[in-house]
Order: structure tokens, then sequence, then C-alpha cells
């Protein structure tokens, strides 16, 4: 059976150390021990790196050491990406201060990836995101629609 393709956005990565919202921490730690057994094929993208080395140190090292407990795949920005990102803001579901979360999103579907996990309900996790993306994608010939899920939607149950 086929792995499913997952797109982490930087706040993912972001949460692995977040003691101020420890149950969102809580999760994706537990979330990187599944990935850390290879059950699915990770991506992330140039944009997610630039996120990174952006944040201030110790934040920047531990992030990039939780990376290295992973095998991912980096994604590379072509025009096709950065296409797809400025017409997310022409549908104007996002603004143009969302630039990078509308990469993460054409990122994704460009790179056929299954689901994207994400924290950021506020641009990115919401019923009104997902709808536009997927409508957005149809209309431009990306006809599979994405998934665009929190991290604890792909924690196994105990049930």
């Amino acid at each position: 059976m086929r792995k499913l393709k997952i797109y982490l956005d930087t706040s993912v990565i972001s949460h692995l150390y977040a003691p101020d919202t420890s149950d969102k921490m809580n999760d994706t730690l537990n979330l990187w021990e599944i990935f850390k057994q290879n059950e699915y094929d990770v991506y992330i993208s140039d944009t997610v790196l630039t996120e990174i080395y952006d944040c201030p140190q110790p934040k920047r090292q531990i992030m990039l050491e939780y990376l290295s407990q992973i095998k991912y795949s980096e994604l590379e920005e072509t025009n096709e990406i950065t296409e797809l990102a400025g017409k997310y803001i022409t549908a104007g579901f996002l603004k143009t201060k969302s630039y990078d979360d509308c990469m993460h999103l054409a990122f994704a579907v460009i790179n056929y990836c299954d689901i994207i996990i994400s924290w950021n309900f506020k641009h990115i996790v919401n019923l009104k995101t997902i709808q536009a993306v997927n409508q957005v994608n149809y209309a431009n010939g990306y006809l599979n629609p994405i998934q665009i899920l929190p991290p604890n939607m792909l924690l196994k149950g105990d049930d």
C-alpha cells in the first residue's frame, strides 16, 4: 500500500518545543514518533526552512534537531508554485501578508501531497480556507482535493 504524502508547515515543527501550548506540543511530539517510524512520506519546503532559519536561537536549533530525527524530502520553489500561491491571494480568502501560508498550500498541491498538517487555524486549518483552496485548485486543473488537518488528526487512538 502507498504511504500517504504529508506536507508539514512550519507551525508543526515549531510546536515540537512549545511549553506555552503543552497540549499542542504533546500531540506534535506524539506525531513525531510516528514520523520516526517512517509510516508516511514527509515533505517540507524551502519556505519552511527559511522560516526556521528566521527564528531566533535556541528555537532555531531545537527545530533543526527535531528535523534531523525524521526522514523527509525538501521541495523547492518553482514558477508553478508561486503562480498558484498568487491565485490563492487573488481569490481573496488569504491576504498578501499570508503569502508564506499560500506558498505552503501551493507546495503541497503542486507536489501531489495528500495532506497538509498545520497548527495554523487562523489561515490554513479552517473550513473557509480548505473549501477555497480546493475550489481554486479545481479551477486551475488540480483535480485531487487536498486535506488540511491539525497534527492530532493523524494520531492513532487507543480505542
